[in-house]
């Protein structure tokens, strides 16, 4: 990538840094750990990113190595873009930063806000193993009008897109209202649980934020 500025330093970390150093970079890959997304679709994830910007990183990622761009088969045919397996090497990255990050003070803008990727991603960087039993099962999340199927077992947590066949409990709410139950001391009136609504609780108990240093 010679359009690209470097850090002209031999260092891993350095090297890491070129590549997904550029401003909005690794928001890009954040919005993608989850899968394959339409360009529209990583705008509405980055609402305060500009078309122009999204593009050059995407443009930059792909040179990297860490994004590619396919089609959705028939009768779709949308172009996506997704992580390669070298971009999906960034995951724990990211969530190592993301949990380093979430006792930071949250940014003052009116309309700073979180996505319902984002918002996933976040459960999984704080999920918090138990040695009980009493948060396992299979949970849908609905996050407006997305769907996503969550699943606890003892330590080990997955989440990934789509409805849950027959889950446990389901939990609807706008990602800003979870996110205020979760981490904001905020109540649970403004999550809808249909299901088993102590074990969910319980589930959403599992997300704690990490003491400040």
């Amino acid at each position: 990538m010679p359009s690209k500025r470097t850090y002209g330093d031999r260092c891993g970390i350095a090297r890491a840094l070129d590549v997904v150093g550029e401003r909005w970079a690794l928001l890009v890959v954040r919005e993608l750990l989850l899968g394959p997304k339409r360009f529209t679709d990583l705008r509405a994830g980055l609402p305060h990113l500009s078309p122009d910007v999204l593009a050059q990183r995407l443009r930059d990622l792909e040179a990297a190595g860490v994004v590619t761009r396919d089609k959705l088969p028939p009768p779709a045919g949308a172009q996506v873009y997704a992580l390669t397996d070298r971009g999906a090497e960034l995951e724990p990255v990211v969530l190592a930063l993301g949990r380093w990050g979430s006792v930071a003070p949250f940014p003052l803008a009116d309309d700073a806000t979180i996505g319902p990727d984002a918002l996933v991603v976040a459960l999984k960087t704080l999920f918090a193993p138990s040695r009980t039993a009493a948060a396992d099962g299979t949970y849908e999340l609905r996050l407006g009008e997305h769907r996503y199927r969550a699943r606890v077992d003892g330590d080990r947590f997955a989440v990934e897109r789509g409805g849950a066949d027959a889950p446990d409990a389901v939990i609807a709410a706008d990602p800003p209202a979870l996110a205020g139950a979760l981490w904001h001391g905020r109540p649970l009136d403004a999550v809808a649980i249909a299901g088993d609504r102590r074990r969910a609780t319980r589930f959403l108990r599992r997300f704690p934020l990490p003491a400040a240093a």
